[in-house]
């Protein structure tokens, strides 16, 4: 089994429940991280057998882009996104900080955690 993360990548984005954070954004941290057995092993060095982390950079990217009014539909988005380009991943877990979330009180962070398959 072979893990491989991309952690901290950071966006400024427009997503929330309330008009002023899809107006003003705010700034959000993904974390990635994805399980898989190579589909034909390792040794020729082809990133076709791999997971490559500047596609799961690309596919969080793309994702932020796109205004929603719930974390949660961002992260799922993003596991959806990497099912489907990496069908021999066995596990994903995506983590969507989004920092400073405007609350009564100093907040470092709110968080969602994606994790497929999900735990039942």
């Amino acid at each position: 089994m072979i893990n491989i993360a991309l952690q901290g990548a950071e966006f400024f984005a427009y997503h929330g429940f309330y008009p002023e954070e899809q107006k003003l954004g705010c700034r959000f941290v993904v974390d990635i991280e994805v399980s898989f057995v190579p589909p034909e092993g390792l040794n020729d060095e082809d990133l076709d057998n791999s997971v490559d982390y500047e596609k799961l950079y690309i596919i969080a990217c793309e994702e932020m882009k796109h205004p929603r009014k719930l974390i949660e539909t961002v992260g799922q988005s993003i596991t959806d996104r990497i099912k489907n380009k990496y069908p021999f991943i066995e596990s994903i877990r995506v983590i969507v900080k989004k920092l400073n979330p405007p609350l009564m009180g100093k907040v470092a962070h709110s968080s969602v955690i994606i994790n497929y398959p999900s735990a039942k």
